[in-house]
């Protein structure tokens, strides 16, 4: 059974920096891309960032390019999402994801794509 577990959510001040961690179980590193998401308060979800199973395709959403890193460490069957220069507007829940079935990122670019397995969430708050 897939399985994900968000931590690493918590309170910044702008421009400040967050690494959100995603262990996940029910199959092996290279099996499935991984996405992470995120849902502002009173907005709907979006997609942020995804890493394919090979780690040879990414996707950023244009609002966190330049800002956040997604990367994997397989040994630890987690995936990273590094956030830097963090906004206000960053805060959300961040949610990591898997369909269990596809390996490539490309469904992110649709903007409606909605993956099967889900975790509970971190929150993250930019605040002065």
């Amino acid at each position: 059974q897939v399985q994900l577990v968000e931590s690493g959510g918590g309170m910044v001040q702008p421009g400040g920096s967050l690494r959100l961690s995603c262990v996940y179980s029910g199959f092996t590193s290279d099996d499935y891309a991984i996405g992470w998401f995120r849902q502002a308060p009173g907005k709907e979800r979006e997609a942020v960032s995804c890493l394919s199973s090979w780690a040879d395709n990414t996707y950023y959403a244009d609002s966190v390019k330049g800002r956040f890193t997604i990367s994997r460490d397989n040994a630890k069957n987690t995936v990273y999402l590094q956030m830097s220069s963090l906004k206000p507007e960053d805060t959300a829940v961040y949610y990591c994801a898997t369909d269990g079935i596809l390996r490539s990122c490309s469904p992110y670019y649709s903007g409606s794509y909605s993956p099967d397995y889900w975790g509970k969430g971190t929150l993250v708050t930019v605040s002065p």
